[in-house]
């Protein structure tokens, strides 16, 4: 009998959450998502999982999830980490509280899900955590000034996490999205991706699926570009 596959999504009520559950589960992941809208407590019933409407910016929300997860299945083998939308403005503009609110939602999402659920995969010696950056991680754009910074940020974190961790088998990885069709279509923005086109939330999801799969069980600390060609790796 083959064992049992976990894999908690966080903000996966829509948009690319919501397209990484779906795709884990068609791969046969038992699926627990956490969103604050109820749709992903909705779409986790769908599937035949767990759902927790609550914020991946509370401790507590998070911990209910993760206990919920690991008293049904035992175990969390991927973790996703999705996020919402921050402030957006010209840069000096932003005040203190944009600044504060942009770390909570495009790095202190990542960091506290990971303090809960890379020590379970340490006891298990194998996991992989996948986090939803941008594509304005390494060449900030000035239309996502607190995406930019704080995902810069979430690179260091990532490989000093993978670096920690290695040893242990436990891996993490960043998808670094362009222009998604979970939003709506720019031509302004469109006019700037070498491909010609928006790129898919199902393109997203499979790059997911790769980096929770075997064949990405060597690769970590890396940030992998989905953008259509609009950056260029140095």
């Amino acid at each position: 009998m083959a064992e049992t596959k976990v894999a908690v999504v966080t903000a996966g009520g829509s948009g690319m959450g919501a397209g990484a559950a779906r795709r884990l589960a068609a791969d046969g992941f038992q699926i627990g998502i956490l969103s604050s809208s109820g749709k992903g407590e909705a779409l986790a019933k769908e599937l035949g999982g767990i759902g927790i409407t609550g914020s991946n910016q509370s401790n507590d929300d998070l911990k209910r999830l993760v206990d919920a997860v690991m008293a049904r299945w035992g175990r969390i083998d991927v973790l996703v980490n999705s996020g919402g939308h921050g402030p957006r403005g010209p840069i000096l503009d932003l005040t203190d509280e944009d600044w504060h609110r942009g770390l909570d939602v495009y790095l202190m999402n990542v960091i506290r899900p990971t303090r809960l659920i890379a020590p379970i995969m340490q006891k298990q010696r194998a996991g992989s955590i996948i986090n939803i950056s941008t594509f304005a991680t390494f060449e900030p754009d000035p239309v996502f000034p607190t995406s930019g910074v704080f995902r810069s940020g979430l690179a260091a974190y990532t490989k000093l996490f993978a670096d920690k961790y290695a040893a242990d088998n436990v891996r993490m990885n960043n998808v670094l999205p362009g222009f998604i069709d979970s939003l709506p279509e720019k031509e302004e923005f469109r006019k700037r991706i070498p491909m010609g086109r928006y790129g898919h939330s199902s393109e997203i999801a499979a790059t997911i699926s790769f980096l929770a799969s075997e064949g990405a069980g060597y690769i970590t600390g890396q940030n992998i570009r989905v953008d259509g060609g609009i950056t260029r790796s140095v």
